[in-house]
């Protein structure tokens, strides 16, 4: 029986590229593709595939949203996110949101195929063929961790994009992490909840006994 695919790129070019490198496997049929992510659940819902092949990168509705409500409308549909960012936060976020696997862009295409079905059996979830961690939910990375506590200081998303060198993007991919980990809605919880686990050192606590 073959697995019917759909693949969501806002790129034309890269929807040719992954019908070449599927082409020629005997395994998989690509039944549908969209270049928007408004697009994606209604072309899921004609078409009934095993997998979606999704890129982070979507005009009017990114892939992070589109997975979540294709984890809500299309819970037996396996989404695996193929795109061209490599940052752990970006991982981590589709992850979450339901994806079973992160393959990265720069994958071999003669090598996709064979990905694709790995990613199905639950054998990776990056193109570099790791096996996720189990770990607890709160269980920051460093650099989440730091962002806490440029959260703490007060410091504006476009403060820390500056300070650690990143774009604004991946600092939101990161607040979305730390709050997810953390189970809150909002800055202020999420300053909360780290003096209260004490992830973060509590400036008030450190202040002198007769301050």
């Amino acid at each position: 029986m073959r697995c019917k695919i759909v693949l969501a790129d806002d790129h034309q070019l890269m929807l040719i590229a992954i019908r070449m490198a599927l082409g020629n496997a005997p395994d998989m049929e690509i039944v549908g593709e969209t270049e928007a992510g408004q697009q994606l659940l209604p072309l899921v819902a004609r078409t009934s595939p095993d997998v979606v092949l999704l890129d982070l990168w979507m005009p009017a509705m990114d892939g992070l949203r589109c997975l979540e409500l294709l984890r809500e409308r299309h819970p037996k549909v396996k989404t695996i996110v193929l795109s061209a960012n490599d940052d752990p936060a970006a991982i981590e976020a589709s992850l979450a949101r339901g994806a079973i696997a992160f393959i990265q862009k720069t994958v071999d295409p003669s090598d996709l195929a064979a990905v694709v079905r790995q990613a199905i059996a639950g054998t990776v979830f990056s193109s570099f063929g790791q096996v996720a961690d189990t770990q607890p939910d709160w269980d920051l990375t460093p650099r989440e961790l730091e962002i806490l506590r440029a959260l703490a200081e007060g410091k504006s998303n476009k403060e820390m994009a500056e300070s650690f060198w990143l774009s604004a993007q991946t600092i939101k991919y990161h607040l979305t992490n730390i709050y997810r980990k953390l189970g809150v809605r909002s800055r202020t919880e999420a300053v909360h909840q780290a003096y209260e686990r004490r992830l973060i050192e509590n400036p008030v606590l450190r202040m002198p006994a007769s301050a």
